[in-house]
């Protein structure tokens, strides 16, 4: 069987989400940003979940998680805001190099 080993040479990319009133953007909305910057690099979409909502501000994080496909193997995910403009955050999505254990 061979795995797909795509996540692990994925660069750091840059993507921006508009943030909502409440200053923060919601768990879905930053799994599904990094969903599209990640198929936009490598051409297939992964699942990615995020557990938490992540703050509008710079230097913040959440570590989600990221599956391909049908290969069960679950890579780590952080998601760092870089900048934030009237209502738009601007964030780092850099995918671990080891699978989750």
């Amino acid at each position: 069987m061979t795995r797909r080993r795509y996540p692990v040479f994925l660069p750091v990319l840059l993507l921006g989400l508009s943030a909502c009133g409440s200053h923060s953007l919601t768990a879905t909305s930053v799994a599904t940003g990094a969903e599209n910057a990640l198929e936009k690099q490598v051409g297939t979409r992964p699942t990615v979940s995020c557990p938490n909502d992540l703050d509008a501000r710079v230097g913040a994080t959440t570590r989600c998680t990221l599956t391909a496909g049908s290969d069960p193997t679950k890579y780590g995910v952080t998601v760092t805001v870089t900048s934030v403009k009237d209502a738009n955050a601007t964030f780092d999505v850099k995918v671990d190099t080891k699978p989750v254990s």
